[in-house]
């Protein structure tokens, strides 16, 4: 993918600071980071989706996250936990066509934080959660 900037990061076209470089995947700082540490991990193969990952790639980049995760609770940075970050999709807030999974270290006070809809807290009936899981049952057979 010639435009794909996570693609060049990794072919050494454009500047990255990496902390990991293995078979499937990479890590490298985030250059708008939530936090100091903030790290992207990216499969090597350009993948645009998470469903489009080879299941090799897609346990790749969490067996990744799990790892650094723990390398940044050790690194002295401000990092009292992680949070683990990835938009599937432009309506998910993806900005880079390239799967990538955010490892963020967190702190008392970062001003970081989730904001959730107006519908949030409220429990569906138990009939809507019941049709809602056969729908998506049924489609993983299908899926990946």
């Amino acid at each position: 993918m010639s435009e794909c900037v996570f693609c060049k990061i990794i072919a050494g076209e454009i500047p990255g600071h990496f902390v990991l470089r293995e078979r499937h995947c990479c890590a490298f700082l985030d250059i708008q980071p939530i936090n100091r540490g903030h790290l992207l991990v990216v499969p090597r193969n350009h993948a645009a989706a998470l469903a489009d990952l080879t299941p090799a790639d897609g346990a790749a980049l969490f067996q990744t996250a799990q790892r650094l995760a723990a390398a940044l609770r050790e690194s002295g940075l401000p990092c009292e936990g992680v949070n683990l970050w990835l938009a599937d999709g432009a309506a998910a807030g993806q900005e880079i066509a390239h799967v990538h999974l955010h490892v963020v270290p967190r702190h008392a006070g970062d001003g970081f934080g989730f904001r959730f809809g107006p519908d949030h807290g409220e429990q569906p009936e138990a009939e809507l959660l019941s049709r809602t899981a056969a729908r998506i049952s049924a489609k993983l057979e299908s899926a990946v």
